[in-house]
């Protein structure tokens, strides 16, 4: 019954961090209170100041932390793979990943996104721990721990959301902290060529 509960848990964190990490456009923000009723305690605090917040002051918010910073952008690749070629590999593979799951992409995102990739490890079965839903994660363990470093060098309250969502993955292998550390130092890196394929494939 623990287990049962704790995977439940964890699908709804990456079920409402996914909504939570989102532009808050008028559908969103009239769904405020709904969503802060059903978080978990982990995603608690968070809405409550999600949901108490001035609406031009969440989005203005939202627009300074995440379009104007790209150590705080949402697209996990660019983290490890900044503009090179083979940022489009990576996409392709997270696109075959959704489809092989029968829950493909939709929508103009790419599939990098890290609202669109909570929402599979939230929707994927097996449930997250196992399978495709936590691999999806785990590869991207690295992005993640960055951008929730930046998010808290900002001082933004979507710290906790990612937060949230590092726990709910689990541990951080020796692996990867050796990863972060470089990443962190060097930043993502560049390649003077165009990415436009990424998104195309079969």
């Amino acid at each position: 019954m623990r287990r049962r509960r704790e995977r439940t848990d964890q699908r709804l964190v990456f079920k409402l961090s996914s909504l939570l990490l989102c532009y808050p456009d008028d559908e969103l923000l009239a769904a405020r209170d709904e969503l802060s009723e059903i978080a978990p305690p982990a995603l608690a605090g968070f809405c409550r100041w999600w949901a108490a917040e001035n609406p031009i002051a969440l989005q203005q918010h939202y627009v300074e932390v995440f379009d104007l910073h790209k150590r705080c952008g949402l697209y996990m690749s660019f983290y490890a793979e900044g503009d090179r070629r083979q940022r489009g590999l990576a996409l392709l593979r997270l696109k075959r990943m959704y489809r092989a799951a029968g829950l493909p992409l939709e929508g103009s995102e790419l599939p990098d996104y890290l609202p669109a990739m909570l929402e599979f490890a939230a929707a994927a079965s097996p449930p997250p721990g196992q399978g495709e839903a936590a691999i999806v994660l785990r590869e991207h363990r690295a992005a993640l721990e960055l951008l929730r470093a930046a998010l808290h060098d900002r001082g933004t309250p979507y710290a906790e959301v990612l937060d949230a969502i590092c726990d709910a993955v689990g541990e951080v292998p020796a692996v990867d902290r050796q990863r972060i550390a470089a990443l962190a130092a060097a930043g993502p890196p560049t390649e003077l060529v165009g990415i436009e394929p990424i998104g195309a494939g079969p």
